[in-house]
């Protein structure tokens, strides 16, 4: 049987994008469907947008850092208007970008809503096409808790739309995402309460790593209220005022913000692809072969196997949709790896061990491998920990209570590293190598091994005893 396209692609996110563009240079007639802008959340509402604001956010503790080091005092003035200006002017940069790469790779770009009339079958805005192969990649979308007034507040799609900047902010949440815009929103000089229902956020990270972040955030003046849950948000006349119950003392507590980001976590976004007119299988955040990242809820997944096939035998799927790792890099590695496995001769998996992330906070947090409990639930008694604190350098002269925090885990069996981790600046830049070698089987030898650079916090990762 014949077909309009050898490959249809649903989303033109990260995944989609590598996995339309490696398909076309192995000769596929490729289309790729986008009801949005074409770049997907890292792109439009997700790691580019964000990172930018965290650069934007830094610059008011080096105005203060830099007196320790005999610059005279200034008192800067934020411009909220022109950094959102900025902002999106680089998204819609990136996302032309995207669409030249698209044409140049000979990949057809549909704009539209795609909805699945049956496996080899699809819809886009009334017009009518057939593939072969149909490639899933919808990514997620943000989810809001059922409570009362929960339409006042914004989720991470509007942060970066906002016309004016909240002076008092609220971010409900645990995971990075509301870590992160806490963080942001209290360097540009908002007010800022963070909302969390444990005594820690960042759930499956590190407990070293959710321990530093806290801390650090708390001495910020980020006002982190812990063990409680928001049950209400009601617009009034000086803004928007948030009930909330305190666990502690069994109370309930108000108090009024300008604005208030729901961070609760994401769902992939299934609906309205028509998944009931094929045999693609749904499973729930229940499973067990469907891991928990770092934080995020999920309602639901797409079932995929190894090589990112669905229970269709010409559906795939690849990105958040099927909430293996939610991440961009993960995303753009399962694209690669389907296309090169179905159209490229090449059959490979991409492997989800060992894969390597970082929170945009201030300090940043980065990670790879396994943390602590979970090597110790592995691994037992046999698991040994390197570990040191201390504050860097850089705050010598500022006068700032600001620490950095390595850590090492390994199975003192084989030597063999296990995880490592960071929280300090350029946490990040630091894992990213460290992260070759852990994904290589390092052991701690090797990192003994190893002459750090002089002076650095790097060199740390080296030198611990």
């Amino acid at each position: 049987m014949s077909y309009d396209y050898d490959l249809f692609v649903i989303g033109a996110g990260s995944g989609g994008l590598a996995a339309s563009k490696r398909a076309a240079s192995y000769g596929a007639k490729v289309a790729i469907a986008e009801r949005d802008i074409v770049g997907g959340t890292c792109v439009i509402r997700g790691c580019v947008p964000k990172k930018l604001m965290v650069y934007a956010s830094k610059f008011a503790h080096y105005y203060e850092d830099a007196v320790g080091y005999g610059w005279s005092e200034v008192q800067p003035s934020f411009d909220w208007k022109k950094l959102v200006t900025s902002v999106d002017n680089e998204v819609k940069r990136l996302s032309k970008l995207h669409i030249s790469f698209l044409e140049k790779a000979g990949v057809e770009l549909i704009q539209g809503d795609a909805t699945l009339l049956d496996p080899h079958t699809i819809e886009v805005d009334g017009r009518k096409v057939t593939a072969d192969k149909i490639l899933i990649a919808v990514g997620g979308e943000a989810i809001k808790p059922d409570i009362p007034g929960a339409e006042y507040a914004i989720t991470s799609r509007e942060i970066f739309l906002l016309p004016e900047q909240p002076k008092r902010f609220a971010a409900i949440g645990a995971g990075y995402i509301a870590v992160e815009f806490s963080c942001i929103m209290n360097g540009l000089g908002s007010e800022v309460t963070q909302f969390i229902r444990g005594d820690r956020f960042l759930r499956g990270f590190d407990e070293d790593i959710r321990s530093g972040v806290q801390d650090a955030m708390t001495k910020h003046g980020i006002n982190i209220i812990t063990n409680t849950y928001v049950s209400k948000i009601e617009k009034v006349s000086d803004g928007l005022e948030v009930t909330y119950l305190d666990k502690a003392k069994n109370t309930e507590e108000k108090i009024t913000v300008d604005a208030v980001l729901i961070a609760i976590g994401r769902a992939p976004h299934l609906a309205h692809l028509g998944l009931e007119n094929t045999n693609v299988e749904i499973v729930q955040c229940d499973d067990p072969d469907l891991p928990n990242l770092h934080g995020y809820t999920v309602n639901c997944a797409i079932k995929v196997d190894e090589y990112s096939r669905t229970t269709e035998p010409n559906i795939f799927a690849v990105g958040d949709c099927t909430n293996r790792i939610n991440l961009t890099p993960v995303a753009i590695n399962e694209g690669r790896a389907f296309a090169d496995t179905e159209f490229g001769n090449n059959p490979r998996i991409f492997s989800h061990e060992t894969v390597a992330s970082a929170v945009f906070s201030q300090p940043e947090a980065a990670t790879v491998g396994l943390n602590e409990s979970e090597a110790r639930e592995k691994y037992g008694d046999a698991v040994k920990i390197y570990r040191a604190q201390f504050r860097p350098m850089y705050h010598s002269f500022t006068g700032k209570d600001e620490k950095v925090m390595v850590k090492l885990v390994v199975d003192s069996n084989t030597d063999k590293v296990l995880g490592a981790h960071i929280v300090g600046e350029n946490a990040a830049e630091i894992i990213q190598g460290v992260a070759i070698a852990v994904k290589m089987g390092a052991t701690k030898k090797d990192f003994d091994a190893t002459v750090g650079i002089h002076p650095s916090t790097a060199e740390e990762f080296v030198t611990l005893r």
